[in-house]
């Protein structure tokens, strides 16, 4: 597969820039959770729900998903598939503008702001100081013999 055309990627960009005004009854925003390779992509629905989606053409090598960004998926694209497909859908549109698309009112009410900060990652070390000389020495002499 070659190297996509410059008007390509710029089209592609263009379109997910701006929020749908509204959306079908199938589509649903959801949150990227894991790439899963060939262009699939583990997302939870607003409902923690995780779903396996497949990105569209028009999207493959153009746009780059990452881990907690949001997309629109259609979840119709579901009943074309054969019954033993894990794919449930297909990511039909990317989040770009997170701000423009909070105001719609379809955004979910579950994805507030600090809603990827509240993972299970409790005990993560980013974004977070390393402990000063005087805290070190502390917990090494609680921990000493």
């Amino acid at each position: 597969m070659g190297k996509p055309k410059r008007s390509t990627i710029l089209a592609a960009a263009v379109e997910s820039a701006t929020p749908p005004d509204q959306m079908t009854e199938t589509q649903s925003i959801a949150r990227v959770i894991k790439a899963e390779g060939n262009n699939l992509y583990t997302c939870t629905l607003p409902n923690k729900k995780p779903i396996l989606v497949e990105l569209e053409t028009r999207f493959r090598s153009t746009i780059w998903l990452k881990r907690g960004g949001y997309v629109l998926v259609d979840l119709a694209s579901a009943e074309e598939r054969p019954a033993s497909s894990r794919i449930v859908g297909e990511i039909i549109n990317v989040v770009r503008d997170e701000k423009e698309w909070r105001k719609k009112p379809y955004w979910p009410k579950q994805f507030t702001k600090n809603s990827y900060e509240d993972s299970d990652d409790d005990n993560s070390n980013v974004g977070k100081m390393p402990p000063s000389a005087s805290e070190s020495e502390e917990s090494e002499d609680e921990d000493g013999p």
